[in-house]
């Protein structure tokens, strides 16, 4: 269950502090093709199981950029704030991806708060960090700062 703030404002002298974690999600190959069909990628590593076998990683990988989009799957999962106006998805920071997600991998993501403030217009700004974690592997998938916007209430 998300870890849940009344209010933006709440956020707030919160960094350092460890969110909830995410439910595992199994990356399947459909959800690769159906990225690949989005995005126009279909790099064989992706796309192609019986070249991908005899490849780097022993069978297909989920894009980088599926696995960082699936970051906004696990958001909702693992911090809730509540009681603003608005909320936008200003950017990102320091996005890495340390390791491949091979076909049939379980996911999950970890949230932290990095920091947060007040910026113009009395909305809160909060970079919070989300690790995509591996079942199984010491190191994570993808590591990224997001940066949200919560406008207050009118």
């Amino acid at each position: 269950m998300a870890v849940i703030f009344e209010n933006p404002r709440d956020l707030l002298g919160q960094e350092g502090k460890t969110l909830d974690t995410s439910e595992w999600l199994t990356i399947e190959q459909d959800r690769i093709d159906a990225f690949a069909e989005c995005t126009g990628d279909h790099q064989w590593i992706h796309v192609d199981p019986v070249r991908a076998k005899d490849g780097p990683f022993g069978a297909t990988i989920a894009h980088g950029y599926l696995t960082l989009s699936l970051v906004n799957l696990f958001m909702p999962q693992i911090v809730e704030v509540r009681r603003f106006s608005a909320g936008v998805n200003v950017g990102m920071d320091k996005t890495r991806f340390l390791n491949p997600v091979i076909v049939g991998s379980r996911i999950r993501g970890v949230g932290e708060i990095v920091s947060a403030q007040e910026v113009k217009g009395g909305a809160i700004q909060a970079v919070i960090r989300v690790t995509v974690e591996i079942e199984g592997k010491d190191k994570p998938a993808c590591v990224v700062d997001t940066i949200n916007r919560y406008f207050p209430e009118s």
